[in-house]
């Protein structure tokens, strides 16, 4: 059985910490590197629910792609809700250890798993990591359909791809115009409408696009925006990393058990759609 410190080396290996953004904060947050891990649960968001799905399972690492201290704190105290999920995690003996921009820059990354979700080859990043000899790495995808279909049917490949989601798709565009080449973005992607413009891509998948960003873009060039729940656009990649740890726990001859969290932790609960007008 490994330690923790062997597992997170592995993690480490498919998801460097160097290729984290230079604002995030990625790695360990609680555990001892001495400790045995049989079993390791991946999700999205590290919120109560998930680590009290942790404690349930008898996981010994909870890996997440979203930091729990993005921004510091001053307290882990059980009277705040993240200091809640710090007692939760060490009181029952559960490591936390969080992959996110590092995740996103990866090859195979958090994008990677959009694009084959939707049904799409990837031909490269949409914005390269210029640190990357190989072009592979990088923020976002850029992929191409099998054949061009109507945007109309692309949204519906987009929505039955990605988990269900109270928000659903959100759609800008002329549903009937084709698509075939399309860029990605797992996560909130409409700081990289620039790049989207410049690879000419007929459509663009990502979460939290703004009003004015949005509005921007689709006047200033014909990109159709398909917008879906953050949550929904980054839960593939979990299975993509299962695989990837299994894989290296099978190389070293490790009895690793994985699971896949599939609790919804988007925050939005429920969508009320609004009639549209008659006249």
């Amino acid at each position: 059985m490994p330690r923790l410190s062997d597992v997170i080396s592995v993690l480490e290996e498919l998801y460097p910490p160097q290729w984290a953004e230079s604002w995030d904060a990625v790695g360990l947050v609680c555990g001892d590197p001495d400790a045995e891990v049989a079993r390791v649960l991946l999700a999205v968001d590290p919120v109560q629910a998930v680590a009290d799905e942790a404690v349930e399972w008898g996981a010994d690492l909870l890996v997440t792609h979203h930091p729990l201290y993005l921004r510091g704190t001053t307290t882990v105290a059980a009277t705040t809700f993240k200091g809640r999920v710090v007692h939760t995690l060490i009181r029952n003996s559960v490591a936390l250890h969080v992959a996110h921009t590092n995740a996103d820059h990866a090859d195979p990354g958090v994008s990677d798993a959009l694009a084959e979700a939707v049904g799409l080859r990837i031909t490269g990043p949409l914005v390269p990591d210029p640190t990357d000899p190989a072009g592979r790495r990088g923020a976002g995808r850029i992929g191409e359909l099998p054949e061009p279909e109507s945007l109309s049917a692309f949204a519906a490949r987009v929505a039955a791809g990605l988990p269900a989601t109270a928000a659903g798709v959100r759609v800008a565009g002329d549903p009937d115009r084709p698509v075939r080449r399309v860029a990605v973005c797992g996560g909130s992607g409409d700081g990289f409408l620039a790049e989207v413009r410049a690879a000419g891509v007929d459509a663009y998948v990502t979460a939290d696009l703004r009003h004015h960003p949005a509005s921007e873009a689709f006047e200033a060039a014909p990109v159709a925006l398909v917008d879906a729940a953050h949550w929904a656009t980054e839960w593939p990649w979990l299975a993509q990393a299962e695989r990837d740890l299994a894989t290296a726990a099978g190389k070293r001859g490790w009895a690793l058990e994985t699971r896949v969290s599939r609790l919804v932790t988007d925050p939005w609960t429920a969508h009320a759609p609004m009639p549209h007008p008659t006249d």
